[in-house]
């Protein structure tokens, strides 16, 4: 039996027909860009995660480099980060010009809230904070830092569509919400898509005028902005997917608890859920001292898994203007070599599963 990590046509047949009748429906409208798919699914995933309002995007990235220029962000200013994210996240600040900070992740992989406060300085203007492989970080600690400091809060939700932290919904503690369609996600388009959001009236009027060419008014642009629309055909996909979010939710949960109850090799170290906190198990992230021994152990059976993510920010070609070598964060660089994201995905059967799960249980090393 061959298991891929991810299966996007599975989520695509649980609800077929609905997916049809939508995009049919938009083609036939004859209104593709910035029209009533867009306005109706910024309503409806703003009331979802609680926010007053979102604004539908092009990408994640978008959103993310989108949010600092909204928020007067760049040249000089530093923004903390964790060392242990995806490079999209670190993007979002250097596009603007601004420096990311990195800080050491805790044991749920998320920014160590305890290691905040010693990388603020006077150039210190956000905390952009990620909520990886689906669980909500520790809000609670870190808005009180940026409340104290006087800092933007900015939250990267690419991965956490639905998590909460204490009942409330990530996306909404800080001052803009982030978040990726892209259609690995949990809340997946059939391509490109993002959106923020914001209880703030002023930064959603400005993100719709800087999305649209920076034009409130057709030809009339009041700031150099880009082409960042979510488009109508995603839009309505979207709604369609939104509607069933919440039993999506919960098969993943189911998924991520069968592993987590049947998963006794004692080689693995299993992920685990902070107190107060939930995850939508965007991925299910075991760490492996002998990960490579692991990733061959599988493929020789045909279990195909993905690391998230093998080289850390801090040492990408990409940023090696920066400065830092291996042993700058030793928690994120051996994170980096040990995590390895096991088969998860929407319409997994028990059967595909309890394949993992004896593999797993009898590697030897």
């Amino acid at each position: 039996m061959k298991i891929m990590p991810n299966r996007l046509d599975r989520g695509f047949y649980m609800f077929q027909q609905e997916f049809e009748d939508k995009a049919l429906e938009v083609l036939r409208s004859g209104w593709y860009v910035l029209g009533r798919e867009v306005e109706a699914f910024e309503k409806e995933f703003a009331a979802y995660t609680g926010a007053n309002y979102c604004v539908g995007l092009a990408s994640g990235l978008d959103a993310l480099w989108l949010a600092f220029r909204v928020l007067g962000i760049g040249s000089g200013d530093e923004v903390i980060v964790q060392g242990n994210t995806y490079i999209a996240s670190v993007m979002g600040i250097t596009i603007n010009g601004a420096t990311p900070v990195f800080v050491e992740p805790d044991e749920y992989y998320n920014i160590d809230a305890e290691k905040i406060e010693e990388k603020i300085t006077e150039r210190t203007k956000a905390v952009l904070v990620v909520h990886l492989y689906g669980q909500a970080s520790r809000m609670d600690r870190i808005a009180k830092i940026c409340k104290k400091h006087h800092l933007r809060l900015v939250e990267d939700c690419a991965q956490s569509h639905g998590a909460c932290f204490q009942g409330q919904m990530t996306g909404t503690f800080g001052d803009i919400g982030c978040f990726s369609f892209y259609p690995s996600k949990n809340l997946g388009a059939f391509g490109d898509g993002g959106a923020i959001i914001t209880n703030d009236e002023n930064i959603a009027r400005d993100m719709r005028i800087y999305r649209n060419y920076g034009s409130e008014k057709r030809y009339y642009n009041k700031v150099v902005g880009a082409n960042s629309r979510l488009d109508e055909l995603q839009a309505g996909l979207l709604r369609v997917r939104l509607s069933h979010l919440g039993q999506l939710e919960k098969e993943r949960v189911q998924i991520a608890g069968r592993y987590t109850s049947k998963l006794r090799n004692p080689l693995l170290i299993l992920p685990q859920v902070r107190e107060g906190a939930t995850s939508v198990w965007h991925q299910y992230v075991i760490r492996c001292e002998a990960r490579e021994d692991l990733i061959r152990y599988l493929d020789e059976r045909e279990i195909g898994t993905i690391i998230h993510y093998p080289i850390p920010p801090h040492l990408s070609e990409a940023y090696a203007g920066l400065g830092y070598r291996e042993g700058a964060f030793p928690i994120t660089e051996h994170y980096a070599k040990t995590v390895l994201s096991i088969p998860m995905y929407n319409g997994m059967t028990e059967e595909e599963q309890e394949t993992v799960i004896q593999a797993l249980n009898q590697f030897a090393g």
